[in-house]
């Protein structure tokens, strides 16, 4: 069965209070459910993990034992350059999935070349086509 780490970077547990224009009302622990559900029905484990500190997030992608990961970096999608060499240094590849298309606020994200995809704009579908990715490239 394949393994995914799933990353809420800082910020996320204001989902659902700040932003409803841009990210909508939904709250984290309504993506966790979801990203759950859709692992579920896609025969994936889930790990889920969220932080506010950079360094627990690093500790995190150094030692997690997993065939990929999916990362929604939303604090971090910029000036956290050792968050992106922990990326480009683990053995699994990372998406980074985000709810919105942040490129059409004018975001660029600093993490995106780290990974080997990008999925943007999707809302939480974003999530299954995220797990449907890393299952296809341990698979």
């Amino acid at each position: 069965m394949t393994k995914v780490l799933v990353i809420h970077g800082r910020g996320m547990e204001l989902r659902g209070t700040v932003d409803l224009d841009i990210f909508g009302p939904m709250k984290l622990p309504e993506y966790d459910e979801n990203i759950r559900k859709y692992a579920s029905e896609l025969g994936v484990e889930v790990e889920i993990f969220h932080s506010n500190e950079e360094d627990e997030v690093i500790a995190k992608v150094k030692s997690a034992d997993v065939d990929g990961a999916l990362i929604n970096p939303a604090g971090y999608t910029t000036k956290h350059p050792a968050l992106v060499e922990a990326i480009k240094g683990a053995a699994y590849p990372t998406l980074e999935v985000h709810m919105s298309n942040p490129a059409s606020r004018g975001r660029v994200s600093e993490v995106a070349p780290a990974c080997k995809g990008v999925i943007t704009g999707f809302g939480i579908q974003g999530y299954y086509l995220g797990l449907k990715g890393v299952q296809g490239l341990a698979g």
